[in-house]
């Protein structure tokens, strides 16, 4: 539903009933603390369910909640497991870096070959990945708000960025474009990384290039996850997937990625790395 609403919990609460009374009820992210004019705040649901224990994935970073709503339950006597799951972590990425960066959960797609290139050199680049491949890169864009490229790509390749998954063709994201200038009609122009902070209308984006634009995002560390799917292919001198980072020493490129996923498609492999983050 728009808006979020309503709540898991308050569903949840509500088709149970009584049978909530000794149960044990388990969520994603710590119960909303805060009134609003859509319904009564969840941790004040729960409490007066007559629950034996609530257990927890991960702390709500909003700081209408923040702890409040597990406060709340362990006030009315009601036993609080928080476990700190990486998985109800991930299912609401989008979300959490939202609530903490005040900007997208932001994915950087690069489709290469084994030796890091995007394209010839002459600028052929369709396709680089076979057909199994494409399609799971249809459906990272169908569970994005905005997937975004850069100038040069669009004047390149005038790309359509659409999903084209039979079903799935309404979650096409909006189009976003990297630029000094305006930006094509149907499209949103960002002269700046960084200005995907005020886009509130996104909590997922999709970088899919070029390599300027992925250079870029990178160097501004606004990357959280790196989609790399390679193919079996040797290129040789042509496009680099990645522009320049400025890195000044070799050790500056270690401890910044982790291995998330690995999978074989087809005949590529898709290699999943996030992120390391200090919180």
């Amino acid at each position: 539903m728009p808006g979020g609403r309503p709540h898991a919990e308050a569903v949840a609460l509500e088709r149970a009933g009584e049978l909530a009374r000794g149960a044990t009820l388990y969520v994603t992210l710590e119960p909303c603390a805060h009134a609003s004019w859509r319904g009564p705040p969840c941790a004040e649901l729960a409490a007066a369910a007559g629950l034996a224990r609530v257990v927890v994935g991960c702390e709500d970073p909003d700081p209408r909640t923040a702890g409040a709503g597990i406060a709340r339950l362990r006030v009315a006597g009601k036993p609080v497991d928080p476990v700190h799951s990486p998985a109800c972590a991930a299912s609401l990425a989008g979300y959490l870096v939202r609530a903490r960066l005040g900007r997208p959960n932001v994915t950087l797609k690069l489709a290469l070959s084994l030796d890091g290139t995007i394209a010839l050199a002459n600028g052929e680049s369709r396709w680089i990945t076979g057909a199994a491949a494409r399609t799971h890169g249809h459906a990272l864009r169908a569970r994005s708000d905005a997937i975004l490229v850069g100038g040069a790509t669009l004047r390149a390749d005038d790309p359509r960025l659409d999903v084209r998954l039979p079903g799935l063709e309404e979650r096409s994201p909006a189009r976003w474009l990297l630029t000094r200038g305006p930006a094509p009609e149907g499209w949103r122009a960002l002269h700046d990384p960084h200005e995907i902070g005020g886009q509130a209308d996104a909590q997922y984006l999709l970088v899919e290039g070029g390599a300027v634009t992925a250079a870029a995002f990178l160097a501004a560390d606004l990357v959280d996850r790196l989609a790399i799917y390679r193919a079996p292919i040797l290129l040789g001198g042509g496009k680099p997937g990645v522009g320049d980072l400025g890195l000044a020493t070799l050790a500056e490129a270690h401890g910044r990625w982790t291995l998330a996923d690995r999978r074989t498609l087809g005949s590529d492999t898709l290699e999943v790395y996030e992120r390391i983050r200090i919180t």
